[in-house]
C-alpha cells in the first residue's frame, strides 16, 4: 500500500465506534427498524416505487457502504446495488479482500426516485432517520460514502465529492471515507484510479482497527 494522505485531524482512533445508540431507544436491531419502516408512505416516493430497498449484508459489519438511492434493478429486486453499478461495487469490495456478506450495504433513500432524479429535501428528511437507526444497530467502525449525495447528506456539507474524497472525515465518531459512486465510474472509467486510492486507505484503516481489536481481545 502506498503512503496514505494526511488526514488533517487525529484522535478518532480511540473514540467510541459509534455514539448514535445513545440517541435512540427501543430500537436494537435491523429487524425492528425494518418493521418500524413498514410499508412506508412518509414521502411521495411510495407512490412510484416497486419495493422498499432497506439494506443487505452483515448486521454486525465493521464496514458499511452507503449509496444514494435504489435504481431500476434495485427497485425491482428489493436489494441495494444489484445492477451494473452493484456488480462494480462487488468487485471493489472483493479487491480490498472482503465480500458483500462481510460488509453492510444500504442507501440514504430507501425508495427509487422517478427517473433516478436527485432526492428532494422532504424525501431525505423522511428517510435519513432510518439510516441513522441502521448505523446505531450495526455500530460500524468504518463508513464508505458512495457519491456526492451520500457524502453531502452524511457530512452536512455542500462540497463536491471531488473535494471530499481522498481523506477520512468523521461521522458521529466514525471514520468516513467518501469516494465516487460506482454508477459514476461506469460513465467515467478514468476515475477508477482515484477510487482505488481511496479503497487502499480504507483497507489500511480497516486492517489497523481489526489488528487493534485482536490485540485487545488477546489481553
Amino acid at each position: 500500500l502506498e503512503e496514505e494522505m494526511e488526514l488533517g485531524w487525529a484522535g478518532w482512533e480511540n473514540s467510541p465506534a459509534i455514539k448514535l445508540g445513545q440517541e435512540i431507544s427501543a430500537v436494537s436491531n435491523l429487524d425492528s427498524i425494518r418493521q418500524e419502516l413498514g410499508d412506508c408512505q412518509r414521502c411521495r416516493l411510495h407512490a412510484s416505487r416497486t419495493r422498499i430497498v432497506f439494506g443487505t449484508g452483515n448486521p454486525h459489519a465493521e464496514l458499511v457502504f452507503i449509496g444514494e438511492a435504489p435504481g431500476r434493478e434495485e427497485d425491482l429486486q428489493g436489494e441495494p446495488f444489484v445492477g451494473q453499478a452493484g456488480q462494480l461495487l462487488t468487485r471493489i469490495i472483493e479487491a480490498i479482500g472482503l465480500s458483500r456478506q462481510e460488509v453492510y450495504i444500504t442507501n440514504v433513500i430507501k425508495c427509487r426516485p422517478p427517473e433516478n432524479r436527485n432526492p428532494a429535501l422532504e424525501e431525505i428528511a423522511a428517510c435519513e432517520p432510518f439510516l441513522i437507526k441502521q448505523l446505531a444497530a450495526i455500530r460500524p467502525r468504518l463508513i464508505c460514502a458512495l457519491g456526492t449525495f451520500a457524502a453531502q447528506t452524511l457530512l452536512k456539507t455542500e462540497a463536491k465529492i471531488s473535494a471530499l474524497r481522498g481523506r477520512f472525515h468523521v461521522y458521529q465518531g466514525i471514520p468516513l471515507m467518501p469516494t465516487y459512486h460506482p454508477a459514476f465510474l461506469l460513465r467515467n472509467p478514468q476515475k477508477k484510479r482515484d477510487v482505488w486510492e481511496d479503497m487502499k486507505k480504507l483497507k489500511k484503516e480497516y486492517e489497523k482497527l481489526r489488528a487493534a481489536s485482536a490485540a485487545q481481545n488477546a489481553q
